[in-house]
C-alpha cells in the first residue's frame, strides 16, 4: 500500500527541502517527488527521520539493569518512541557481572523478537577509571579481563549492534583492538587519561568518545587530555545537548571543530516519558529537579532531556543551524552503527519518521 505525506518541509538527513512529498510503500521510502497536492496534508512543519539515540539508560519508569531486563527493554523502547526516538541503544551502566550477562541475554531475545526501536545495546562500563566514575558505582568498576573480553565478543556476534564505553586505563590496546575487529563500537569515556593514552586507544580501534566533556580529563593548554585528543582526531563523539552537561560555548566549539563527527545523545534515565520526580539507582536516590537528575551530593546522574527538547536547545540556545542539529540526532548516529536505512529520508530507507512543528515540537510519528 502506498502512502504519501505532503505539506511540510522535508529534512532528508542532510538538508531541509521545500516543495516535496514523501512516498512510502511496504514500510520503506519509495522516493521523494514534487508536491502535486496529492496525499495526506501535514499542514506545515517538518518531516524528519525518526531520531536515533545511542545512549539511553532508561525510560517509562524503568532503568536497564534493575528488575526484569526483558520488561525494561520493552518499556524503554516504548517510552522513547513516544518522544520521537525510533531507533536506540538501551544502555547498561556499570553493573555486576551477572547483571551484565542477564541484560545481554535479554538484548539477544529482543533482537530475535524484533522489538520496535531496538538497535542493540550500549554497555557503559564497568571498565572505567574510578577517578572519573560520575554516578557509576565505584565498587563495581574494574579492569577488563579475559572473561570480560570473551563475553563481549560473544555478545557482538549475537546482537545487531554493540557499543562499549571503556576507559583506556582499564583495558589493553590488544583488548581494544579485539573488540573493534569484532565490529563493536568502542567508545572512550569515564577516563582520566592523558592525550597520548587516548591516541593510543584510537590507534588500537576505539572510534568514539562518550558524552564529550563529561567524566573525562579536560582540555587545558598544556595537557589536552581526552577532550583534546578527541577533537583533534577523526573519531566520533556523543554529546548531551541539555545546557546542563555542556554549556553553550564549548558545545558550539565542539560542533565547529568536529563537524560531522558529533552526534547528540540524551543519556536518558528512568524518568523519561514520565512525571516521576525521583528513582532508585543501585540503592541510591536520584532526584529530578529543574531539568537535572542528581545524587544527594549534586553529582549529575544522566540527563532529563528528550530529543525534541535537545533539538530546540541546540537551535535556540547553542545557535546551530536546524539542519545540522537534525543531522546530529538522525543520520550521524545511524552512520556510526553502519545503518544506511535509518536516519535519512531516501529511497529504500525505513519509512519511520517524525512530524515536527515549525518550533521543533513533536507532533506525530509517521510510519509507512
Amino acid at each position: 500500500m502506498q502512502q504519501i505525506w505532503r505539506g511540510a518541509r522535508v529534512f532528508d538527513g542532510w538538508c531541509l527541502r521545500d516543495g516535496l512529498a514523501v512516498v512510502a510503500e511496504h514500510g520503506r521510502i519509495a522516493g521523494l517527488r514534487a508536491d502535486d497536492g496529492q496525499g495526506a496534508d501535514l499542514g506545515g512543519g517538518i518531516v524528519a527521520p525518526g531520531f536515533v539515540d545511542l545512549q539511553v539508560n532508561g525510560g517509562g519508569g524503568s532503568l536497564l539493569g534493575q528488575g526484569d531486563p526483558d520488561e525494561a527493554l520493552r518499556r524503554i523502547c516504548a517510552a522513547h518512541r513516544g518522544l520521537g526516538t525510533l531507533g536506540l541503544l538501551p544502555t547498561l551502566i556499570t553493573a555486576a557481572p551477572a547483571t551484565t550477562q542477564a541484560v545481554i541475554a535479554a538484548g539477544i531475545r529482543a533482537a530475535k523478537a524484533g522489538l520496535p526501536g531496538f538497535l542493540g545495546l550500549h554497555l557503559e562500563g564497568p571498565h572505567l577509571d574510578p577517578k572519573r566514575h560520575g554516578a557509576h558505582d565505584p565498587a563495581l568498576i574494574r579492569r577488563m579481563d579475559d572473561g570480560d573480553l570473551a563475553l563481549l565478543l560473544d555478545a557482538s556476534r549475537a546482537l545487531p549492534a554493540l557499543m562499549v564505553t571503556l576507559a583506556p586505563e582499564a583495558a589493553t590496546p590488544g583488548q581494544i583492538a579485539a573488540l573493534a575487529e569484532s565490529g563493536i563500537v568502542v567508545s572512550l569515556g569515564h577516563s582520566d587519561c592523558c592525550e597520548d593514552t587516548a591516541r593510543a586507544a584510537f590507534a588500537a580501534g576505539a572510534c568514539c568518545v562518550t558524552h564529550l566533556f563529561n567524566a573525562m580529563s579536560p582540555l587545558t593548554h598544556r595537557a589536552p587530555g581526552l577532550v583534546g585528543a578527541a577533537l583533534d582526531s577523526g573519531v566520533a563523539m556523543g554529546i548531551i545537548p541539555d545546557g546542563i552537561h555542556v554549556a553553550r560555548t564549548p558545545f558550539r566549539l565542539a560542533a565547529r571543530q568536529a563537524g560531522e563527527r558529533v552526534f547528540a545523545v540524551t543519556d536518558a534515565m528512568a524518568v523519561a516519558g514520565t512525571d516521576l520526580t525521583a528513582f532508585d539507582l543501585g540503592g541510591r536516590t536520584i532526584h529530578r529537579r529543574a531539568g537535572r537528575l542528581t545524587l544527594e551530593d549534586g553529582t549529575l546522574a544522566g540527563a532529563d532531556v528528550s530529543m525534541p527538547q535537545a533539538l530546540r536547545w541546540m537551535i535556540a540556545e547553542a545557535g546551530l543551524d536546524a539542519a545540522e542539529a537534525l543531522a546530529m540526532m538522525t543520520r550521524r548516529p545511524a552512520e556510526l552503527l553502519g545503518l544506511s536505512d535509518r536516519g535519512v529520508i531516501a529511497e529504500g530507507a525505513r519509512a519511520e519518521m517524525v512530524h515536527l512543528s515549525d518550533g521543533f515540537a513533536l507532533l506525530d510519528i509517521l510510519s509507512g
